[in-house]
Formats: C-alpha cells, structure tokens, sequence
C-alpha cells in the first residue's frame, strides 16, 4: 500500500529523533505511526483514535512495533487523555477538524499540559483546494495562538491541493 503524501510529508516535518516520545491525534490505520517508528530508537509513539475498529486495525499494521515496544496504540478521544499522565516531546495530528472548526481551549490546555518543556504540537491538513491553504493555516494558528502557543506555519504544493503545518510551542518555553 501507498503511504499518501500528506503522512510521509507530515512524518518528514516531524523531525523524528531516536528517543522521541510522540502522541498521535486521530491516527486512524497507523500509517503515521509505522513511519514514525521507522525513525525511533529508544523513543516511543503513542496514538490515540475514538474508533475501535480503526485501532484495531492500526494495532494490525503496527503489531511488530508495539511488540518492540516502540507504540503503544489506544481507544480514545483527546478529551478523555487523562492530565498529569506521560508527556510528550511532540503531539501531532493529521486532518483533524477540532482545531479549525471551534475554539479548542480545553483541548488546547490539556496538550499543554502534555508536552514536555520545548515541546512541540504540529497540526497537519490537506484541504481540498490549494487555495484554502492559506486561510486554514491562519484559523488554525490563531487558534493555537488563543490557546497561549507561539506559532509557525509551513506548507507544501501537491498536485490536487497543498499541505499544511501549523507549529505550536507553548509560549514560553
């Protein structure tokens, strides 16, 4: 199977150093996850995804990672991840609407409250035309902005539409 562009591209933002320690918003079949472990030594990739059968699945792809202990994969939403549990060196997500559909500050607090000193929270999309890019990248770094990180953006052309990047790092830190 295909690795679609937008995950290899996202990957790629991601900088995966070997002993990262990253959470995965949404991750769906665990795509991402398989090529975030490609990258990972004594680090370790958890994602998080509401639908069992997509976990379950990703749990499949993914078997011989979280057998090495490299991910560890789980049935849940963002707003059940418990506070003052593991934290992360990176939090991501791809194509997860709740950061540009409404105001996310309780989420936004919560992965706040997750990410290590330095640490950073990267939201990727693929809107459906390239010229939507631009205003996606600005409602979702205003939002992260509104939620107290400093921001960055970075996108990329592709044949059909663009990828997008907003980077967040709590101010501050």
């Amino acid at each position: 199977m295909a690795v679609p562009e937008r995950l290899a591209w996202a990957v790629e933002q991601l900088a995966v150093r070997p002993d990262d320690r990253l959470l995965e918003i949404g991750c769906g079949t665990g795509v991402a996850v398989s090529l975030v472990c490609e990258a990972l030594a004594d680090g370790r990739i958890t994602a998080i995804d509401r639908s069992a059968k997509v976990i379950a699945g990703a749990e499949r792809r993914n078997a011989a990672h979280i057998a090495a202990g490299r991910a560890a994969l789980r049935t849940q939403a963002l707003e059940d991840l418990a506070s003052g549990g593991e934290r992360f060196d990176k939090i991501f997500a791809v194509n997860v609407n709740l950061f540009w559909v409404r105001p996310a500050r309780r989420e936004l607090a919560l992965i706040s409250g997750r990410l290590e000193p330095g640490g950073e929270l990267y939201l990727f999309y693929e809107p459906p035309a390239a010229e939507q890019a631009a205003g996606l990248a600005r409602t979702v770094a205003e939002a992260l902005t509104d939620g107290g990180f400093a921001t960055g953006t970075s996108t990329a052309p592709t044949a059909r539409s663009a990828l997008v990047c907003v980077r967040g790092r709590k101010a501050g830190s």
